[in-house]
């Protein structure tokens, strides 16, 4: 019956969709409400049928008649996937409301695609089989891919498109070979039962879904799709690839662990290690960046890390005998995967509130926004403070528990993974910190620095309520920990049989009330703050007697003591005209910062690759009679490999 549920849901998913592209020219207002409405009538009846499922822990599976070579139509519908399809869910139906208000006027068809994106991650979570599997996930990174390059007539989309179609299909050759080697001397490439793989077979899986999934989550270095992706692709659909699309990655990595019969120790340490290499460069990277939708995808890699990296003390609390540390660290590793989904979609929703406002995503063009735009602003602090694990918001819970998991292991058997886990995470949790507290101040605080900071005004009721639904969610969760927390049980039994989270309750307990403490103090601040007497005066102008917007902080100069402090790991391009003399006339300061992998490694191979490509054109001529030797000559060869 639940999986009946959400073979429903995904079947309006792809009827409103569909019909929407069909009207999209000729009735577009009723094109876009008939996507939106069957987006957020299936995200309701889908998240009835998930939360069931995690609440009673269900499994269901059905296998259809489909006539194709090595596949099996198998769908199930289990605690996992049920718990990867919530956030896929919700954040589909407040997308898709956003976008309504966010894309008025503009790109009718693109509703087609992001319906279809939508149920093929859905189908994506339902898949028993690899080539039923590979289908739905190509079909997401089709559909995701069209839809950024939406804005195809600018050159530097038409660029992040090419790289994300080169990145998700590198990754799907690693899946392609995952399957096949899962499936070996079957007649089919159905998904092995849960713990029947040897262990050299599920090593070997687990490196080639490393690859194959961590390409699809943005893991380092197989990141450098996120942030070209991102900028180009419209807010709405840019908080769905960072909210959810990312996570398929980490949920197709979780289902090869199930089917080991027993995870080594080695796939842990490899998950640690991948898990703070990517937050720690991730929110590095991001300090660095002047392009507000820039940044926060370099922050998708940073929390797609913390989320590894709890996942990776799951795993070696396993191998080291620590049962809580387990439950600590797989837990807090699957509470992020929500919690990020939350406050990172509600991130790129207020930046494309802040961009339709302002025109420009330069941090640097804002300035003085939260007295224009109240809402957006309240709940972007919202969103930053949640990202950066501050209480009473969620993303300080999940933070918790992966702290908590990392002491379990300080005094267990791998007091180096725990030692490497705290510092780690304590010095990406630091550093997101400063990262936010610039991002704020320069957009929200202060005067404006341009035109269009000075024109702005609140963004329109259809694209600041999902906004304000998410930051609710954010504080929810928050103050909500001990009950939440209890739907991590099912699918964390489903990883690990026994994995208990149950003796943590009571932390989780005080932990809600600390939060909810802090509110209330803010509030009680605020308010008698507000009942404090004002007025206006002079400030203190440092000698200027008439001083200007542009005499405030930049986010360059509030960054620059940290990024030189990475000075090794950022390749800072500077750029102007440097001050000269005593009384200089002008000077001007740009810097850059491009990504290091993608300048020493991505770039450098692909130019040699083309080079390669441009040699290997002079066996492509055109002339029939050397295409007809190139066939007589690989006849030939078979034939002498038959007779030997």
């Amino acid at each position: 019956m639940l999986l009946a549920g959400m073979l429903l849901s995904w079947a309006l998913l792809v009827l409103g969709g569909l019909l929407a592209g069909v009207l999209a020219h000729r009735h577009a207002p009723h094109a876009v409400a008939l996507a939106v409405g069957s987006n957020l009538l299936a995200a309701g009846l889908g998240l009835v049928v998930a939360l069931l499922t995690l609440l009673t822990g269900a499994s269901q599976m059905t296998i259809l008649p489909w006539s194709v070579p090595m596949g099996t139509l198998a769908l199930r519908l289990d605690p996992l996937s049920a718990f990867f399809a919530v956030p896929t869910l919700l954040v589909s139906g407040l997308a898709a409301l956003y976008g309504r208000g966010y894309m008025a006027g503009k790109g009718p068809s693109s509703w087609l695609w992001f319906n279809l994106m939508v149920a093929s991650l859905v189908g994506v979570l339902l898949s028993a089989d690899g080539l039923l599997f590979l289908l739905c996930w190509e079909a997401m990174s089709v559909t995701s891919f069209l839809l950024v390059i939406l804005e195809d007539e600018r050159a530097e989309v038409r660029h992040a498109g090419q790289v994300y179609l080169v990145a998700t299909h590198l990754g799907t050759a690693f899946l392609m070979a995952l399957f096949l080697v899962v499936s070996s001397g079957a007649e089919t490439l159905a998904f092995p039962r849960a713990g029947t793989l040897p262990p050299t077979l599920a090593g070997l899986a687990f490196m080639l879904g490393l690859v194959g999934f961590g390409t699809k989550a943005g893991f380092v270095p197989a990141h450098v799709w996120l942030p070209e992706a991102h900028p180009a692709a419209p807010s709405h659909v840019s908080a769905f690839l960072s909210g959810v699309i990312l996570k398929s990655g980490v949920y197709g990595l979780l289902r090869v662990v199930t089917w080991a019969q027993e995870p080594a120790e080695w796939w842990g340490w490899m998950l640690v290690l991948m898990g703070l290499v990517s937050g720690i460069l991730g929110v590095v990277f991001a300090l660095a960046q002047h392009d507000l939708k820039r940044l926060l995808a370099y922050h998708s890699v940073e929390n797609l890390g913390i989320i590894a990296l709890g996942l990776g003390l799951g795993l070696l609390g396993l191998t080291g005998g620590s049962p809580l540390a387990v439950a600590l660290g797989l837990g807090g590793g699957l509470l992020h995967v929500w919690n990020h989904a939350w406050f990172k979609s509600l991130l790129f929703m207020g930046a494309g509130a802040l961009g339709k406002a302002t025109g420009s995503l330069q941090i640097e063009a804002a300035g003085g926004l939260l007295r224009r735009m109240p809402g957006t602003g309240g709940a972007f602090l919202v969103g930053s403070a949640a990202i950066s694990g501050l209480p009473p918001f969620n993303g300080f819970v999940s933070e918790f528990l992966i702290y908590m998991a990392a002491l379990a292991l300080l005094g267990s058997a791998c007091p180096l993974a725990g030692a490497a886990g705290l510092g780690g995470l304590a010095l990406i949790s630091g550093l997101a910190i400063a990262c936010f507290a610039k991002v704020c101040g320069v957009v929200f605080l202060g005067e404006p620095r341009s035109p269009g900071a000075r024109k702005a005004t609140e963004t329109c009721r259809g694209m600041l309520v999902p906004m304000l639904l998410l930051a609710a969610l954010c504080l929810l969760i928050g103050l909500g920990a001990p009950l939440v927390v209890g739907v991590l049980d099912a699918p964390l039994r489903q990883l690990v049989a026994g994995a208990d989270l149950t003796p943590i309750r009571g932390s989780l307990f005080w932990l809600a009330a600390l939060g909810g403490l802090v509110l209330l103090g803010g509030l009680a601040l605020g308010h008698f703050l507000s009942l404090r007497p004002s007025q206006p005066g002079m400030t203190w102008d440092c000698g200027y007697t008439n001083p200007t917007a542009r005499m405030q902080y930049t986010a360059a100069s509030f960054a620059g003591p940290l990024t030189e402090m990475f000075s090794f790991v950022l390749p800072i391009r500077r750029h102007g005209k440097p001050v000269e003399g005593l009384f200089p006339d002008a000077a001007e300061h740009h810097g850059e910062v491009p990504d290091p992998f993608n300048q020493r490694l991505y770039e450098p191979f692909f130019r040699s690759l083309m080079r390669f490509s441009l040699r290997m054109r002079a066996f492509q001529h055109g002339e029939v009679q050397l295409y007809l030797l190139y066939i007589v000559v690989a006849l030939i060869a078979l034939f002498i490999w038959e007779a030997l």
